[in-house]
C-alpha cells in the first residue's frame, strides 16, 4: 500500500480494500522507522492523524459525502512547516517560531481539511524558506534518500525527501525561486509551482510576498493534478489571489500532444550545463516529438539577469516581512534584554540563523535611502524585461522546456562557505518566479546515480497544459517510478 499513488489510494479507500486508519498507521510506522535517518519531519502529528483517519472512515461508512466535496477523504499526506496549522507548531524551520502554536489554519490547510485529508505532520525546510539545500533549518539538515551524504534541495527539502522515501504519498511545498522544483529534481519526484495568485498565500508564512507560491509535491503528474484541484482557487483574504475560475486539472491529462509547440531556450543549454544532463533533456524532447510535439529554439535574452535581480528583490521583501518577528508579540523572546531596543536586537540576533540575517541585511541595504533606485528599482526594471521575454516566447510556443537544475544533488556542506555558488543552483528556476509563471519539474533520468529533473514552463494560468505534457511524458517513461535503494 505504501507504494500506491494518491489516485490509487483514493481507489483503494473507495473499494474498502483498506481503511484510512490502517493506511495512516502504516505511514506513521514508516516515519518512526526511517525519519531518524532523513530528518524530513519537524513534527509528526500521530494522534491528530489517527483521529482524522477515524473520522474519515466513519464518514465513508455512512456514505454521507460526495467525492467532489471530499476528494481526499482519508488520504494521508504531509504539509511543509510554513503553513499555519491550527493547534500544531508552525516553526518555518526557525528558532524564532519554535514555540509558536498556530491559532488558525492557512487557506491551503483549510482546503485540505475540507477535502478530507489526513495530516501526517509538518516537514523540514530551510529557515523561513531561505535556502537551496535544507541546511539552514534550525532543526538540522534533511537528507536525500537517494544519497544520505547529499542535500534534498530546498527550501521544500523535507517534503521532497519524505515523498521520495515513501514516508508520505504527497506533501505541500512553496516556491519562491525554485523551492518546489529544485528539491523535486534532486529527489526524483514531481512538483509544480502554479501561477502567482492561483493558490492563496493566506496563512503561509511570508518570505518574499511577490514571489512566494504554494504547490503540490507528488510522485507523478496525475497526483499533482488531484492536489492542485484542492489547493487552487480564489481567496478574498489574500489580496494577491486571482478571482478566476479553476479548471479541472485531471480532465485534460490525457489530451494529445499533437502539434504542441515546445520552446527550447538556447540560454538553458550553454556550456555551463553538464553534458549528461543536456542529453537527458534532449532524450525527453525526443519522447515528446514522438507524440507529435513540434520543437523550436527560442531566446530569453535577459535570463542571465534573473539571479542578480532575484537576490535584490527577495531579500528586500524578506527584510520587510521579517520585521514582525521582534520578540514582543509572538515567537522567541530573548532573556538578555535590558530595554525595548535590546529586546529587539537580542531576540532577532539569537533566533535568526546566518542565512536569514544575511538576506535581511542585503534587503535592508537595498531599500535604504540612496540605494533604493540603484538596486531595488533597477532589479524591478530587470524583472519587467524578463517577463517581456517570456511574453514574446509564448507568442511562438505553448510550453518552454529545459533542465530544472544545472546538476544533480550536491554533497551536504559543499556550498556552505560560498553563498553565491549556492544561489546559482536556482539559475534555471528563478526567472519563472520573477515572471509569476507556472512551472513544474518531473523526473527525466539519472546523472551519476542522482535524479535529474525536466522543467516545463507555461504561460499564465496554463497549469493544465503543463500537467498534460508531464502526464503524457510519464506515460511513456518510468523515471518517476524509480525508488531509492534502502527506501523501496
Amino acid at each position: 500500500m505504501l507504494n500506491k499513488t494518491i489516485a490509487e489510494i483514493i481507489s483503494s479507500l473507495e473499494q474498502r480494500q483498506i481503511s484510512s486508519v490502517e493506511l495512516t498507521q502504516l505511514y506513521l510506522d514508516r516515519i518512526k522507522q526511517l525519519n531518524p535517518q532523513l530528518n524530513a519531519f519537524i513534527t509528526v502529528t500521530e494522534e491528530q492523524a489517527l483521529n482524522q483517519a477515524q473520522q474519515a472512515d466513519v464518514l465513508r461508512g455512512t456514505g454521507d459525502y460526495a467525492t467532489d466535496t471530499h476528494p481526499l477523504l482519508g488520504v494521508p499526506m504531509a504539509e511543509k512547516d510554513i503553513f499555519c496549522t491550527e493547534g500544531i507548531k508552525t516553526s518555518c524551520g526557525s528558532k524564532m517560531l519554535d514555540n509558536f502554536i498556530s491559532p488558525y489554519d492557512s487557506t491551503v490547510t483549510a482546503n485540505f481539511k475540507k477535502a478530507g485529508y489526513v495530516c501526517l505532520g509538518k516537514t523540514n525546510m530551510d529557515e523561513f524558506a531561505m535556502g537551496s539545500s535544507n541546511e539552514t533549518s534550525f532543526y538540522g539538515n534533511c537528507k536525500n534518500p537517494w544519497d544520505l551524504e547529499c542535500v534534498p534541495g530546498g527550501s521544500s527539502g523535507g517534503s521532497a525527501s519524505a515523498v521520495a522515501a515513501y514516508l508520505t504519498p504527497a506533501a505541500s511545498g512553496t516556491d519562491t525561486g525554485g523551492s518546489i522544483r529544485q528539491p523535486a529534481s534532486f529527489c526524483g519526484i514531481t512538483g509544480i509551482k502554479p501561477t502567482y495568485g492561483r493558490v492563496s498565500r493566506w496563512g503561509m508564512i511570508a518570505f518574499a510576498s511577490s514571489l512566494d507560491q504554494a504547490g503540490p509535491m507528488t510522485r507523478n503528474a496525475e497526483d499533482a493534478a488531484i492536489l492542485l484541484n484542492v489547493m487552487a482557487g480564489y481567496d478574498p483574504k489574500d489580496s494577491t489571489c486571482i478571482n478566476r475560475p479553476v479548471p479541472d486539472y485531471q480532465a485534460t491529462l490525457n489530451d494529445s500532444l499533437e502539434n504542441l509547440k515546445v520552446g527550447l531556450p538556447k540560454q538553458f543549454f550553454s556550456s555551463d550545463l553538464d553534458d549528461d544532463i543536456a542529453q537527458l533533456i534532449h532524450n525527453a524532447v525526443s519522447e515528446l516529438e514522438k507524440q507529435g510535439a513540434q520543437i523550436k529554439e527560442i531566446d530569453l535574452p535577459h535570463s542571465h539577469l534573473s539571479v542578480p535581480a532575484y537576490y535584490i528583490i527577495a531579500p528586500a521583501e524578506c527584510s520587510s516581512n521579517l520585521s514582525r518577528f521582534d520578540g514582543v508579540r509572538y515567537g522567541y523572546r530573548s532573556d538578555n534584554a535590558e530595554d525595548l531596543e535590546s529586546l529587539y536586537k537580542n531576540s532577532r540576533s539569537e533566533a535568526f540563523g546566518e542565512e536569514v540575517k544575511r538576506r535581511i541585511l542585503i534587503g535592508t541595504y537595498a531599500l535604504s535611502e540612496g540605494f533604493y533606485d540603484a538596486y531595488y528599482l533597477k532589479a524591478q526594471q530587470v524583472r519587467r524585461l524578463i517577463k517581456e521575454d517570456f511574453n514574446q516566447a509564448f507568442k511562438e510556443v505553448d510550453v518552454i522546456l529545459g533542465p530544472t537544475t544545472p546538476s544533480g544533488a550536491f554533497q551536504l556542506g559543499a556550498n556552505n562557505e560560498d553563498p553565491v555558488t549556492m544561489y546559482l543552483n536556482d539559475i534555471f528556476t528563478i526567472a519563472v518566479n520573477l515572471a509569476g509563471l507556472p512551472a513544474m519539474s518531473v523526473p527525466a533520468g539519472f546523472s551519476q546515480n542522482k535524479p535529474i529533473g525536466l522543467q516545463l514552463i507555461g504561460n499564465d494560468f496554463e497549469e493544465a497544459r503543463l500537467l498534460n505534457v508531464a502526464h503524457q511524458f510519464q506515460r511513456v517513461t518510468d523515471w518517476h517510478q524509480q525508488k531509492p535503494k534502502n527506501f523501496d
